[in-house]
């Protein structure tokens, strides 16, 4: 697809700075990118590439100054970074526009039903009373259990497989390899030292504007609904487990695991490897740090947390200073004892 400076400017709302006929078919990093590309800078440090990029478009704040003359066409926005991010969206939904109809090999319930402009790659599992929303892309290998709902828009990546009775909402998109609805696990100690299983009956709800991604598992609700609210973003390799709730426009980066039963509210942010506890809930707008074990409520909307177990971030980064400098105060401490002692021992010589 090829577009000019001045349509990719409509689509940006941006200002040009340069020729507007320039034109460009694919994208490139800023230090890398060729003629016919179209780059961006939002960070400082690579301004230097600006003046060297043979990119023929770049996407640059409406404040950045420049060093020197450049031989490319800009286009100032308010934010580079996230009209970069505009427009690249806009390509892919251009892209996946072109994507319709059933490839085959692949299998369709009778008692299925499909809206319009829909793609079903090959080798995928479309069971019965499945209902698949508008413009809906299913990419290979896919498998929708009984009963399944996909709203408008939506994207499943090639091997995503959603149990039955779950539902998916418009926009979502739910990359390769992730699992929808398997088992929550719920077993029930016996007096005989086994464990029964519970059965888990009820389903995954995830709202509009969700994107999940690769290799995440979200278990079913044992009863009612393991919910993942409108605007969420997780990472690759999460774990979420029964009847928890993701609160809106959440974000949770990689190889985080929730606990059953656990409430996070809306916009917290998760660091990588997080974890947290069962039955308990996080106010909104909390921050947790990489590798954080959550063990007890947050009740503290915003509260910024870190460590195992995790207590405020500030109170974290003074204990770790402090623990670095154990050595030192040791020898403090002994060096203080000598001299308490020769002092008592004078003292003592003294009366």
């Amino acid at each position: 697809m090829r577009l000019s400076a001045a349509q990719i400017a409509l689509i940006i709302q941006g200002k040009i700075e340069g020729n507007p006929d320039a034109s460009v078919e694919t994208f490139g990093k800023i230090e890398e990118a060729r003629e016919g590309q179209l780059t961006f800078l939002a960070n400082p440090k690579y301004e230097d590439h600006l003046y060297t990029t043979e990119a023929s478009v770049v996407i640059v704040n409406a404040s950045q100054e420049l060093r020197q003359s450049v031989k490319t066409t800009l286009i100032r926005v308010p934010d580079a970074y996230s009209a970069f991010a505009t427009l690249l969206a806009k390509y892919q939904e251009i892209q996946n526009q072109q994507m319709v109809g059933i490839q085959q090999p692949s299998y369709i319930s009778d008692k299925a039903k499909m809206g319009n402009h829909v793609f079903i790659g090959a080798f995928s599992y479309i069971s019965e009373n499945v209902h698949i929303g508008n413009n809906v892309k299913i990419f290979p290998h896919v498998y929708l259990g009984p009963s399944v709902i996909i709203g408008d828009n939506t994207i499943l990546y090639p091997g995503v497989r959603i149990y039955h009775s779950c539902k998916i909402g418009a926009n979502v998109a739910i990359h390769a390899g992730t699992v929808i609805g398997g088992d929550g696990f719920g077993f029930a100690p016996q007096s005989d030292g086994t464990f029964k299983k519970v059965p888990q009956i009820g389903n995954v709800v995830v709202e509009d504007n969700v994107e999940i991604g690769s290799n995440a598992t979200i278990d079913r609700a044992t009863i009612g609904s393991t919910i993942i609210k409108k605007g969420a973003k997780l990472d690759n390799l999460i774990q979420i487990a029964h009847n928890a709730e993701i609160g809106e426009n959440t974000v949770i980066a990689a190889q985080s695991g929730i606990s059953g039963s656990t409430k996070i509210g809306n916009n917290v942010m998760m660091g990588g490897q997080a974890g947290i506890v069962g039955h308990i809930s996080i106010a909104d707008g909390t921050r947790i740090n990489a590798q954080s074990g959550v063990t007890k409520s947050v009740k503290t909307p915003n509260a910024a947390l870190s460590g195992s177990p995790a207590f405020d971030y500030t109170s974290t980064l003074r204990s770790q200073a402090i623990f670095r400098n154990l050595p030192e105060l040791e020898k403090r401490i002994s060096d203080l004892e000598q001299v308490i002692k020769q002092l008592l021992a004078e003292k003592e010589s003294i009366s």
